[in-house]
């Protein structure tokens, strides 16, 4: 998730560049670069700095003289997918001649392939990014004397993945051509009219998302999947794959700049809520080879190293512990591999058993986590391997690790973890495939099959947020509830623990999760009326045992929420209320299960008149022990 912005007019357009990229550090901060045309170059200037990027890249810009006599550029700030984030892998990215400039937000799903194809060719590679690609393959398509655009709509005939982008070329001056497949992209016009005075007529816009154009023009359109835009000063083209000039589909925006940031949604929180689909796509995207096999980012240890390994660790904190439970069941069942499953902060206190045939898998969002960060430290000085589950390229934890596999959910800003939590459960599922398949317990054929499914959780995801009224409305008849127990079982406990935690989180309700089997080994012993019971009793092989648990907190008083699967009336007959997801496979449950817990707090929190973006007490990343 990176931020693209482009501009081409009769004024300077550095300032338009980085006011728009200031809008965009929501979307990625690990770098920033543009590039700018100046009589019939191209100048770029980037910064990898962190949080600093844009600050240092403005002060770059800001010294140069031919930033100053510049009508035409492309920007963009980083969230790092392939590549670590130094300036060499920082946008826009060029081809072998410094002739094309290219930004790019998503991912390109066959660029290993292409990649190799264009090293044969003679291309040479300065970056370690899969963006990389699209510059080389412009710069073929041009030198067969194609224009720019026409070098656009052929090199996306080549590529798959999601991914929206811009490219200029020094010898079409004036010109920008973007294009988008799966990954948004805007473009815009500024007529005088726009949100600032500065706004001069005849600017031809372009941008990942709305808040980079707001301050600019209210005058803007949005583009389909496979349709390329052509913007020269005063004018905006669109056309298809083919080449079939078309009319854009027009943006109607009624929101205003803070909103726009969180795509029209009241918070942060329940815009990451559903942006769960994309994330869960963009994870998966790319990750079985065309053999079968599986891909991670960066792994260190071999193929037959791991095939040795004969036990699982997996340490966490948090919603990444919960994740981390859900793994523990797939990697038993798929690779027969024992797993423990630890508390992060009492791993290396307990004395674990490890030596060089462990593998120690570390889970943490910011992958800065210093509990989880610790007990990695801690399995290395047993000679213990570890793997890494991260959202954030280069982290402390990807830096020390063996190996790492990045979900690709993009900066997540509400503190409590809703669509990290689903990227990092899906990532664990793709290991356990994995690992399954070098130990000879999958063959292709069936590891192919399960990751099929895995594909088809965005779409299952999507029905689950589509029935966000009717959570809303069930969390609104609980207002004054103030005990809460999550049970579930087998798959289904740690969804129990993951929805008792997002409550406590945002809702600041004591809510407790049990594996519904303990019920009756204590905590029954609460339940009276006027308790609240919720139960995550989608089919699986456990389904009758959890609905005796069920019987058991009915008769006590208390009152009953279940989540169940469409159409099971045997299941909602046992409930006062009923939230439905969509069936899928038992082990890939819990992706879709979560979904209506989350909405379930997230509406209870704002009812209560709760921020639910800076819950109290909490932090985003924890760097304390």
């Amino acid at each position: 998730m990176c931020g693209i912005i482009g501009a081409t007019g009769p004024g300077r357009v550095t300032e338009i560049l980085l006011d728009g990229l200031a809008r965009l550090e929501y979307r990625g901060y690990d770098s920033a670069g543009l590039v700018l045309q100046a009589e019939g170059e191209l100048w770029r200037a980037r910064a990898a700095t962190g949080t600093r990027s844009l600050e240092d890249l403005r002060k770059v810009v800001e010294g140069a003289v031919d930033a100053a006599r510049s009508g035409t550029g492309i920007g963009h700030t980083r969230w790092a997918t392939h590549g670590h984030p130094t300036e060499a892998n920082a946008h826009p990215i060029m081809d072998c001649s410094g002739r094309v400039a290219v930004v790019h937000n998503g991912i390109i799903e066959n660029w290993r392939e292409l990649s190799a194809r264009l090293a044969a060719d003679g291309h040479v590679r300065t970056s370690d990014t899969d963006t990389e690609v699209f510059a080389h393959l412009i710069e073929e398509e041009l030198a067969s004397g194609l224009s720019l655009a026409d070098a656009v709509r052929s090199t996306l005939r080549e590529v798959r993945g999601a991914f929206a982008l811009a490219v200029v070329c020094a010898g079409e001056p004036g010109t920008i051509v973007g294009a988008r497949r799966v990954s948004p992209l805007v473009v815009g016009m500024a007529d005088g009219d726009g949100d600032g005075d500065e706004a001069i007529t005849g600017e031809a816009l372009l941008a990942s998302d709305i808040p980079a154009l707001l301050g600019r023009t209210r005058r803007l359109w949005t583009l389909e999947d496979d349709q390329v835009v052509e913007l020269r000063p005063g004018s905006i083209r669109v056309t298809t794959l083919a080449g079939k000039e078309v009319e854009p589909s027009v943006l109607n925006v009624e929101w205003d700049l803070e909103a726009a940031e969180k795509g029209g949604y009241p918070d942060f929180m329940g815009k990451e809520i559903h942006e769960q689909p994309r994330a869960l796509a963009d994870t998966l995207l790319g990750r079985m080879l065309p053999e079968g096999t599986f891909a991670l980012d960066e792994l260190r240890i071999s193929n037959e190293h791991l095939s040795q390994v004969n036990k699982v660790f997996i340490v966490a904190c948090g919603s990444s512990y919960h994740a981390g439970l859900v793994a523990k069941y797939a990697i038993e069942h798929w690779a027969r591999l024992p797993t423990e499953i630890d508390i992060a902060s009492e791993f290396r206190y307990r004395d674990p058993v490890l030596d060089d045939r462990t593998l120690v898998i570390g889970v943490s969002q910011s992958g800065e986590t210093i509990d989880t960060l610790q007990a990695m430290r801690e399995a290395r000085q047993w000679s213990a391997k570890v793997l890494v589950i991260s959202n954030v390229v280069d982290s402390s934890m990807a830096r020390e690790a063996d190996g790492v596999l990045y979900t690709r959910a993009g900066p997540e800003v509400g503190v409590a973890s809703t669509k990290t939590h689903l990227a990092q459960i899906v990532a664990l599922e793709v290991l356990a495939l994995h690992l399954a398949q070098l130990r000879g317990f999958l063959s292709a054929a069936d590891a192919r099959m399960i990751f099929d499914n895995l594909e088809g959780l965005p779409d299952l995801v999507e029905k689950a947020l589509a029935r966000e009224d009717d959570v809303s409305a069930v969390a609104r008849r609980f207002m004054k509830a103030r005990d809460f127990f999550y049970l579930g079982r087998h798959v289904g406990y740690p969804v129990a623990l993951e929805g008792a935690l997002k409550l406590k989180e945002i809702a600041y309700l004591r809510a407790e999760g049990y594996p519904a089997g303990e019920l009756k080994h204590g905590p029954i012993a609460l339940i009276e009326p006027g308790a609240v019971v919720v139960g995550v009793a989608t089919r699986t092989r456990l389904w009758e045992k959890m609905m005796g648990n069920i019987a058991e907190v009915r008769s006590r008083g208390a009152t009953v929420v279940l989540v169940a699967n469409d159409s099971d009336h045997d299941t909602a007959d046992q409930a006062d209320e009923v939230l439905w997801v969509p069936r899928t496979d038992p082990l890939l449950a819990p992706v879709v299960d979560v979904v209506p817990l989350q909405l379930f707090a997230y509406h209870l929190a704002r009812a209560h008149g709760y921020d639910v973006d800076r819950p109290r007490n909490l932090a985003k990343t924890v760097t304390v022990e």
